[in-house]
């Protein structure tokens, strides 16, 4: 109870809950937005929020992952374009009912089982705080490197079909991170004579071009859509929010997938989308209406996906290891006001990690009030038209980018990844692996120097319990992903 009241006098701050309602708010209109997401979102608020105190700036971060897919929902179900790519799969069951004339019943389907999705996941980690601040301090040198490399091979198991692509974009995303000084011989590392390179390649400057700018080229290379919104009835929002309660299996064990996937590095929204929509689409009394409008899909779909910010935050916390993209960027605000997460975080500022859990249960309450009163206005921003979206992202972008250093190569370094990210967009290959190769080869380089004084065998570092555990679980990802690729050969449908 005393955390939990150090916690809550954290937030309650004016600058703290104004900087999570305009997060939130702001995520809401950003996922609702096709095309932008909240990748994009975050990246140009990155640089803004460095002369924050950290908790003011993990909540504005928080607030736009943790309400972006409440937004992203809005598109997927009126107009079959999901506003985020974890919404994909709501758009399976949304739209059919939107055609249906069901659109608010499907939409209030989406909210509700969103925000149990939320606050489940919340109430479960809150109750297992006190049991990582037992188990953090067992991680070690050796047990955080096996961890980061944990989740370097299930970012790379885990984009089927993309297998070789995702693993050659990690090992360039580790490979940019030993540009610059060495930290501890002070010798200089593939900077060829270039004295600018010798501060390294900057994290915030890849993000911004991979992820921002590369989708604006994408938003002004393109045509403007032109969306037809339907017609929305004027009540019966909290009746669908309500039905909720039909389908509380579905929603409860959705959201467990959501918790244990988004605990796992690399594993995150899609697998726990899909195991969950496998479980509701097998578990049913009507399988054949799934994806023609069946609401147990809406819940599946958003339940899950809502369930794994929180989660996700939990190995980015305990171990200074993010899941995917959007906790990789949130951990470089961690690394600039010099609070390195990691089991003296859980072991020392259990009160700081109940703050972000308070946080994230206060913005899930926010958004649902939000959407209650500003759905229809929000069908609006699907409107803007891309290019204009495209223009401001661009703009909002380089602005970020220069404010980090004041420096025009800064810049010329993002145009550049904005270049490449828009040819891997384009070729349909993933670019999140690159930013998490930066940021756990970073992390593997610093903990593997640590670990190796103390080796001196390779039996030396795995020999203690957490370590071969991590170690387990790294060969039977690998035999896994190999057992299941020569499964997939012999029946000719395979592929890497």
């Amino acid at each position: 109870m005393d955390v939990f009241l150090s916690g809550l006098e954290i937030i309650a701050r004016w600058d703290v809950i104004a900087a999570l309602l305009i997060g939130s708010i702001g995520g809401v209109m950003v996922g609702a937005m096709p095309g932008v997401g909240a990748a994009v979102a975050i990246a140009i608020m990155l640089p803004a929020t460095f002369s924050l105190e950290p908790i003011v700036g993990l909540t504005a971060l928080l607030g736009i992952y943790g309400s972006s897919m409440f937004g992203g929902a809005i598109p997927a179900i009126l107009i079959n374009t999901p506003g985020t790519p974890v919404n994909a799969l709501t758009t399976y069951d949304g739209y059919p009912m939107t055609r249906r004339g069901e659109a608010r019943r499907a939409l209030g389907l989406a909210y509700s089982s969103s925000f149990f999705g939320g606050i489940f996941s919340i109430v479960c980690l809150i109750l297992l705080a006190p049991v990582l601040a037992r188990i953090a301090p067992m991680f070690g040198a050796r047990e955080i490197f096996l961890a980061a490399l944990l989740g370097i091979v299930l970012v790379v198991v885990t984009h089927r079909g993309q297998v070789l692509a995702a693993g050659m974009l990690v090992c360039y995303g580790i490979f940019l991170k030993t540009v610059g000084l060495e930290g501890a011989g002070y010798t200089q590392r593939y900077t060829f004579g270039q004295t600018w390179l010798a501060s390294g390649i900057d994290l915030i400057v890849v993000v911004l071009g991979l992820f921002a700018l590369s989708q604006a080229f994408i938003l002004l290379s393109g045509k403007d859509q032109k969306y037809e919104l339907p017609p929305l009835a004027k009540s019966g929002f909290f009746s669908s929010m309500s039905e909720i309660l039909r389908f509380k299996r579905v929603a409860t064990v959705a959201s467990s997938f959501g918790v244990i996937c988004g605990m796992i590095p690399g594993v995150g929204e899609f697998m726990s989308q899909f195991m969950s929509y496998g479980y509701a689409q097998k578990t049913s009394k009507t399988p054949e209406l799934f994806g023609k409008g069946n609401p147990e899909g809406i819940v599946a779909s958003e339940a899950a996906n809502n369930s794994v910010p929180a989660a996700a935050m939990i190995p980015l916390l305990a171990l200074g290891i993010p899941g995917e993209e959007l906790t990789a960027m949130m951990l470089a605000v961690f690394y600039v006001h010099n609070v390195i997460p990691g089991p003296q975080l859980f072991q020392n500022q259990l009160d700081f990690v109940v703050a972000l859990y308070i946080a994230l249960f206060i913005l899930n309450v926010l958004v649902v009030l939000f959407l209650l009163v500003s759905t229809n206005s929000l069908m609006k921003v699907m409107l803007i038209p891309n290019r204009f979206l495209g223009m401001m992202i661009l703009t909002f972008s380089l602005i970020g980018v220069y404010s980090l250093r004041n420096s025009l190569k800064d810049c010329a370094i993002a145009a550049a990844f904005g270049v490449f990210g828009f040819i891997l967009k384009r070729l349909n290959w993933p670019t999140s692996p690159i930013i998490l190769g930066m940021v756990l080869g970073g992390l593997m380089e610093a903990k593997l120097r640590t670990a190796m004084a103390r080796v001196e065998t390779p039996w030396d570092f795995i020999n203690r319990p957490i370590a071969f555990v991590l170690f387990s679980m790294i060969v039977i990802a690998i035999v896994l992903h190999v057992v299941s690729v020569v499964r997939d050969r012999r029946k000719g449908t395979g592929n890497v």
